[in-house]
């Protein structure tokens, strides 16, 4: 038996007293979110979730989604985690292609109105047979009418519950992720994926039983799922959750809560270094001696922040490398060896890395070539998509990352660029393809074109490129309103240039180089 569920259940028998789980004012005890756990997976089984059957989940960092998450587990069922700034339409796609029976979903707030989102998206999708509102306060009634709260569900429901037994290859949670060949693709990763690399990672950061983790990495997101969440219970620790990242929540949770571990996206490093406490309100020396270590990971930390970082806050920041589909970690800067500047580092225990060239052959020290991966990490294949998944793996046994990176005489790696087109903005991954294929749905674009551009703050923003129909009379600042409505808030393009026409090749494929090249 190996379910993922028992990083968190072993911890709870050990120190049932100790606090799990920090927000805001209130705490939880590891007693605590045992029962809460129990509670919902005994009215999931009530509800009829069996052991295979997949469960949707969309919740900020709020206790409820760490109870959630393990209480599906607990059952045997599949966690679907899905990016809390998903709107219906998009939220329709994923519950339909994960083929998701429940859908937990959390009330929100009036800025982002996720049960309302999510309750469009559930009545798209007729084989998803269960809609619950998680509310604030589990006695409140529902925003959404005629649904049903957590609250409600497990009302009636017993504190004490058995662990369904799974093998090591069931899956476990699936992650969406994508190419720029078309919309999401849930990678399936088993229990053996998830906790191996959650153990990996408790090893990669020397995790004790004192640490205290400040997470601020959304927990849909396999960062802090496995990083955070999963490793930093596996050994018993306590996570300060916030919901949303600002430089002041960090550093009271810090100062406050005693964190001694954080993890980030460079532009969160950026907002910490350059955050200017006018008002006096925190002893930086305090929190330089309390916090142990900081992780960066989803793209490059320029090496001055790295600098910054270090001089300010008296810690060693370690970057690592990896994929939704790998769990994510497969290279880190491991703390025993040496930290080689704008290295991944080098692979950890259990997992090959390597680059290859266009026939699949690895290239020597220096040379660049494509990433690629295998070992106790790399998932299962994309749900129901084998066509993908062939194509991941290209006739090999080695998971082709599609990044185009080199390796050192020592075994350091180093990211060069991507083969894929997609976009990272502010740690959030953006598919072009997706974005095109929303805008040309507007009764005025005829065609599209979607890139990244640099951004100071976010590393890359995402520009739409459009040719509007005969006739048409809009804006630019209009498209921008207008996808504002139609994507998530990190998706829709903040820059807008329409064209009479796209630079094309002679079989009618847009030149996305000459559209960079332009600036």
């Amino acid at each position: 038996m190996l379910n993922l569920v028992s990083v968190f259940e072993h911890s709870a028998k050990e120190f049932p007293g100790k606090k799990a789980i920090i927000f805001g004012d209130k705490s939880f005890t590891f007693a605590q979110v045992t029962a809460m756990v129990n509670k919902i997976a005994n009215a999931l089984k009530q509800k009829g979730i069996q052991k295979g059957d997949k469960v949707a989940l969309s919740c900020l960092n709020l206790p409820y989604f760490p109870m959630v998450y393990y209480a599906i587990l607990k059952t045997g069922a599949v966690v679907v985690p899905l990016n809390v700034l998903l709107k219906g339409r998009e939220i329709a796609y994923h519950l339909k292609d994960s083929e998701a029976k429940a859908y937990f979903c959390f009330q929100g707030t009036p800025e982002l109105p996720m049960a309302e989102e999510g309750f469009n998206g559930f009545n798209q999708v007729d084989a998803c047979e269960l809609f619950c509102v998680i509310t604030a306060d589990l006695t409140a009634p529902s925003p959404i009418e005629g649904t049903m709260t957590m609250g409600q569900l497990i009302a009636e429901a017993s504190v004490l519950c058995d662990t369904q037994l799974t093998s090591p290859e069931d899956t476990a949670v699936i992650l969406y992720t994508s190419g720029t060949t078309g919309f999401p693709k849930g990678a399936e990763l088993s229990h053996s994926n998830m906790t191996m690399n959650a153990l990996g990672s408790r090893h990669l950061l020397q995790l004790n039983q004192d640490d205290i983790h400040v997470i601020v990495l959304p927990l849909f997101h396999s960062f802090g799922q496995t990083c955070q969440m999963n490793a930093g219970f596996s050994v018993g620790n306590t996570l300060v959750l916030i919901p949303k990242f600002t430089p002041q929540a960090v550093l009271s949770a810090i100062e406050n809560d005693g964190g001694t571990v954080f993890a980030g996206v460079p532009t969160m490093y950026w907002a910490l270094l350059n955050h200017e406490d006018k008002e006096g309100m925190f002893d930086i020396e305090k929190i330089a001696k309390t916090l142990r270590i900081g992780i960066s990971g989803a793209s490059s930390l320029p090496l001055e922040i790295i600098k910054g970082i270090e001089k300010k806050y008296k810690i060693p920041i370690l970057e690592g490398y990896g994929l939704s589909e790998t769990c994510p970690v497969a290279t880190f800067s491991h703390l025993t060896k040496e930290r080689k500047p704008g290295s991944i580092g080098t692979p950890i225990w259990g997992v090959e890395v390597d680059i290859f060239d266009r026939e699949n052959n690895p290239v020597a020290p220096g040379e660049v070539g494509e990433v690629v991966i295998r070992g106790h990490n790399v998932m299962k294949g994309y749900y129901n998509k084998k066509d993908a998944t062939a194509d991941a793996f290209a006739g090999t046994t080695w998971f082709h990352t599609g990044d185009l990176g080199k390796k050192d005489e020592d075994g350091y790696f180093y990211i060069v660029d991507r083969v894929k087109d997609m976009i990272i903005r502010g740690g959030y991954n953006v598919y072009p393809r997706e974005i095109e294929e929303v805008l040309l749905t507007h009764p005025d674009i005829s065609l599209a074109a979607v890139l990244g551009v640099p951004h100071d703050r976010h590393g890359e923003e995402v520009a739409a490129y459009v040719v509007l129909k005969p006739g048409a009379d809009i804006t630019e600042g209009a498209i921008i309103e207008w996808g504002k409505q139609q994507m998530a808030a990190y998706k829709y393009p903040r820059v807008v240039h329409i064209r009479q026409a796209l630079p094309m090749t002679a079989t009618g494929k847009i030149l996305k180089k000459d559209l960079r090249a332009e600036g």
